[in-house]
């Protein structure tokens, strides 16, 4: 075997982090000035809500063949090519604003390419996770790994407001373009193992349509990873529900106060930081799955159902910080639980199909939030009717108390579903139910 100088393991993964965390961070003050840019422009919320959706589109479209060819090609390659694709569409942003042809239509194509790009990328990093670090570090990487978004998505904004002074749009998106080659250099000078082949991913090679099937059929077959799954299915709809009504929620109840509602960002924010700190010092519970079920139990009551009380800023506050930081648990938890029981090499499509089930919510969920909300709840709240005479103690009475109650309920609903799965017992005993893979999966041959 040819012998490498390259870092591996544990250091190989710290180096690609920081590659990585530079390179979003840029992405990041560089999303927020554009998100400024083009409301100049548009004076339109829908255009602007229009860029989530040439995003998430296409990434839930190509998602499933991305981890199929995660799994058939070098994952190092793999991450390469994703950022090699930002390149492009952050060089291509840069030269048509320094030349004055950028055009807010524009960034819906490159939201498209930032989309596909990330379908790639997403899977290709936790499934190269599992080859680099020993299972007993997986809750530490896997908390750096909540730190890589949380951190940027804090300071982020704040460092852009200070470059667009300095340096206006123009500087930050050089910014961006120049992290993008950081972030593959860091890559270039790592050694990423290659994902060695077990008998279940042998069988499910094949075409492309059948491999990026196979991580669906892995998922379907085993009751206790589709028990564990479908909690973040159904939970992140009830997720996805409150934090779609959040914000007219706190900024109906303020008069429209932006710095009361920067102050809840910020401190959802720093929540979520904090939970990625905790858990790479502490690397999470022997038994995984108490801080996945733990979490959104915890998440439920003491977080989501909180931010709905009529007690206004201080109930803002902390729910939105402790609901955060229980999700840094959930997260790396449930990560490592699927990386110690998934085959690496079927660990890319995996990983897609477990997104896709748990983003397909996502589009729907503002949907059902917004209409509630509007049509149903605050008119409801607001008279004299009987869910405001029986839930004005609560959430209150008067603009967001709809809302309000909306957020508590989904909070609520949200621990009725994770203390139901303590009930069941393929999903509390997952652990014991699926051995790890490496105990029951001979290795084959690795794949080139």
């Amino acid at each position: 075997m040819r012998k490498t100088t390259q870092p591996a393991g544990m250091v190989a993964f710290l180096v690609i982090w920081i590659g990585q965390i530079v390179s979003i961070l840029a992405s990041n003050m560089s999303q927020f000035a554009l998100s400024i840019w083009m409301y100049r422009q548009t004076h339109s919320a829908t255009a602007m809500g229009l860029m989530q959706v040439f995003f998430y589109a296409p990434f839930l479209v190509i998602t499933p063949l991305a981890g199929a060819m995660v799994d058939r090609y070098n994952r190092k390659l793999m991450m390469m090519v994703s950022d090699l694709v930002g390149i492009i569409g952050a060089g291509a942003v840069f030269t048509l604003y320094a030349l004055g042809r950028l055009e807010f239509w524009h960034l819906y194509g490159f939201a498209i390419l930032g989309g596909l790009g990330n379908a790639f990328q997403m899977p290709a990093y936790q499934a190269a996770i599992a080859s680099m670090i020993p299972k007993e570090q997986l809750g530490r990487a896997n908390g750096l790994m909540g730190l890589m978004v949380a951190g940027p998505a804090l300071a982020g904004p704040l460092l852009a407001g200070v470059f667009l002074t300095v340096t206006g749009l123009t500087g930050i998106l050089a910014a961006d373009l120049i992290t993008f080659f950081f972030a593959v250099g860091a890559l270039a000078l790592v050694q990423v193992p290659q994902q060695v082949q077990s008998q279940e991913g042998q069988q499910a090679r094949g075409h492309m349509v059948k491999e990026a099937v196979a991580g669906f059929k892995y998922i379907f077959c085993r009751p206790s990873l589709l028990g564990l799954q479908l909690i973040f299915t159904s939970g992140n709809l009830f997720w996805n529900i409150s934090t779609a009504v959040l914000a007219p929620m706190v900024l109906a109840r303020t008069n429209q106060n932006s710095l009361i509602f920067g102050a809840v960002e910020t401190t959802a924010a720093a929540g979520w930081i904090a939970g990625g700190i905790i858990m790479t010092a502490w690397g999470g519970f022997t038994r995984r799955v108490h801080g996945v079920l733990g979490g959104w139990l915890f998440a439920g009551t003491f977080g989501i159902a909180v931010i709905g009380l009529k007690a206004g800023l201080p109930a803002w506050l902390a729910g939105v910080a402790l609901c955060n930081l229980a999700s840094a648990l959930i997260d790396a938890s449930s990560q490592s639980i699927w990386q110690s029981k998934v085959p690496p090499d079927l660990q890319g499509r995996v990983y897609a199909s477990r997104t896709l089930l748990s983003w397909i919510t996502n589009p729907i969920a503002p949907i059902i939030g917004g209409t509630l909300a509007d049509f149903v709840l605050e008119p409801a709240m607001r008279s004299q009717g009987w869910l405001a005479n029986s839930f004005a103690w609560l959430v209150g009475h008067g603009p967001g108390s709809g809302m309000g109650l909306l957020i508590v309920f989904c909070g609520l609903m949200i621990s009725l579903i994770a203390l139901a799965c303590y009930f069941i017992p393929a999903i509390r005993n997952v652990e014991d139910l699926l051995k790890d893979y490496e105990q029951i999966q001979p290795h084959v041959k690795a794949v080139s």
